[in-house]
């Protein structure tokens, strides 16, 4: 049987990531933490590979014909790449958390705009609940720094 162009993508990320995945192996280990420097970086090359092949394994079962893709919306791809760009560069203005909540709620908004009120509510609490899980997750529990605004100190 031949493979699809998801087969041939999932070959190319299993590729790259057992190439990355042997690079790692090479990462000395830290004696002052517990998780060398190699830890994390496996774990995602690791899981990448493991999905690569499971897409590869399932172009060869497939016996259907794929569907044509939808229409693209290029305007929407551009306008979602403009909302990233004003994100990062509000980051060191008005720090990780409140950029973070505001780019949450832009692109939830974007992708499918809120038609009542109940709406805006889910794409506000949508992005609450993920900036401060976000936030929490790496503030606390990986323990990175990060931006605090110039203008905010937040």
């Amino acid at each position: 049987m031949k493979l699809s162009r998801d087969g041939w993508a999932g070959l190319a990320v299993l590729a790259a990531s057992l190439v990355l995945f042997a690079l790692t192996l090479g990462l000395k280990p830290s004696p002052l933490v517990p998780i060398g420097p190699g830890f994390y970086p496996r774990l995602v090359l690791g899981l990448a590979a493991v999905l690569a092949a499971a897409l590869v394994i399932l172009d060869f079962l497939k016996t259907k014909k794929p569907e044509p893709l939808p229409r693209v919306n290029y305007a929407a791809v551009v306008l979602h790449f403009a909302v990233f760009a004003a994100y990062v560069v509000a980051l060191p203005w008005v720090g990780f958390r409140i950029a973070t909540v505001v780019y949450i709620a832009a692109a939830n908004a974007l992708l499918e705009p809120p038609k009542n009120a109940r709406g805006w509510l889910r794409v506000a609490l949508l992005a609450l609940i993920a900036g401060a899980v976000v936030y929490f997750a790496f503030e606390h529990y990986l323990t990175v720094l990060l931006p605090r605004g110039r203008w905010t100190d937040f």
